[in-house]
């Protein structure tokens, strides 16, 4: 198991491989996981899952002092003909059937949510337009509960945005039934002084697709745990990320795929940029291909691109096999500075230093834009790296 390290600047690491009958490693959380908040012991900070996260900018998520009010955020579903958009209380059976929360935030923003919006697309529907999900922060705290279910064979995507300033701790939950096709993109493009934590939960049906996006420009601090696990044997799992860290943001992507079902693929590809004084990302890659999995073919990926001094980034891939039934499983991270030669080589063209750069930098997140699918949000993608190039030359 590759021991998690902050990795200097040039350095690449492609982890290490355990083979166990028994796992006690970081893919199993410290404590089982529980919707009660009372199960998990207040964070502090020495906790393998914890241990990059400033909990003090936490704003009190962590330790139950956030108390949600008001101003917290307005939910905003715009959706095409046919799909089911419906606002139901806790006790609704359809809560909780993706994922079981695995810290104590995610089991705090399950504990106190009061309502929960369930997004239903009926069996055989293949949408033509997306569905949008507007998130926008009014300056309090807030927790949140989001399901997205898939009928069998349906098709779908959706576009869930960020925006506004907000304390927020969130549930998210993808449930696709057989056959069932969905991809997911999650922009966060918060205000400067925004808290985002969330745990997203994906349950993935019998030979279905799913395909996460998750976009990470703004915020204080934002920490995201995608997890996927499968129904049965044949699913497809596909998660890309492209984060941008600026000077004094914190951004942390946590993930699990856990292969506990048979004959399932999932890959994994994320790729940051980081600039400025005290720029700091987070990637943890876990994948646990469990005994019974057997014929699971998975490769987990993390790339990150320091644009300047000052930035620092953490990256740890883990991968987890109880079984050697398998067609393949293999993973890899690198962190390195901004390619000199590359930017010799266009400005002996004739490009300026400064297109040189935006040219590079757009060149190394190239592969993930084009996985979004949505014309708009790739526009405003590239719109917001080119954004924060500018920052930096000013």
């Amino acid at each position: 198991m590759a021991e998690a390290q902050n990795f200097p600047v040039g350095s690449t690491t492609s982890g290490s491989i355990a083979v166990a009958a028994e796992s006690t490693v970081a893919t199993r959380m410290s404590a089982p996981p529980s919707f009660d908040v009372a199960d998990f012991p207040v964070p502090h900070g020495r906790e393998e899952e914890w241990r990059f996260t400033p909990l003090e900018r936490l704003r009190g998520l962590h330790d139950g002092t956030a108390t949600a009010n008001g101003a917290g955020v307005k939910v905003d579903v715009q959706a095409p003909d046919g799909v089911t958009v419906e606002t139901v209380g806790r006790d609704d059976t359809r809560l909780g059937r993706a994922g079981t929360p695995v810290d104590r935030v995610a089991a705090q923003a399950y504990s106190s949510f009061e309502q929960a919006g369930v997004v239903t697309v009926p069996k055989e529907t293949v949408l033509a337009e997306p569905i949008r999900i507007a998130v926008h922060g009014e300056g309090g705290v807030a927790y949140g509960h989001q399901v997205i279910e898939l009928g069998a064979f349906a098709e779908a995507v959706v576009v869930i945005d960020h925006t506004g300033d907000a304390v927020l701790a969130a549930n998210v939950e993808y449930v696709l039934g057989d056959g069932a096709k969905l991809t997911v993109v999650s922009v966060q493009d918060w205000d400067d002084k925004a808290v985002h934590v969330a745990q997203h939960n994906a349950l993935v049906g019998r030979d279905a697709s799913f395909k996460s996006v998750v976009v990470t420009f703004g915020g204080d601090l934002v920490r995201l745990h995608p997890r996927v696990t499968y129904a049965g044997p044949g699913g497809e799992a596909e998660l890309y990320g492209l984060y941008f860290t600026d000077a004094g943001q914190h951004q942390e992507h946590r993930l699990l795929v856990t292969h506990n079902t048979p004959h399932c693929k999932s890959n994994v590809a994320y790729k940051g940029a980081l600039q400025g004084d005290d720029a700091h990302a987070v990637w943890i890659g876990d994948v646990l291909i469990e005994a019974k999995a057997e014929g699971t073919d998975t490769y987990e990926m993390n790339r990150n691109l320091v644009l300047t001094d000052g930035a620092r980034v953490d990256s740890v891939p883990n991968l987890e096999i109880e079984t050697g039934e398998i067609v393949g499983a293999g993973h890899a991270s690198a962190t390195g500075r901004f390619d000199d030669e590359q930017l010799f080589y266009l400005m002996a063209r004739g490009i300026p230093e400064h297109e040189a750069r935006r040219l590079v930098v757009r060149g190394f997140f190239a592969e993930l834009v084009q996985q979004i699918g949505v014309a708009d949000i790739e526009e405003r993608l590239l719109a917001k790296i080119e954004e924060e190039l500018e920052a930096a030359v000013a």
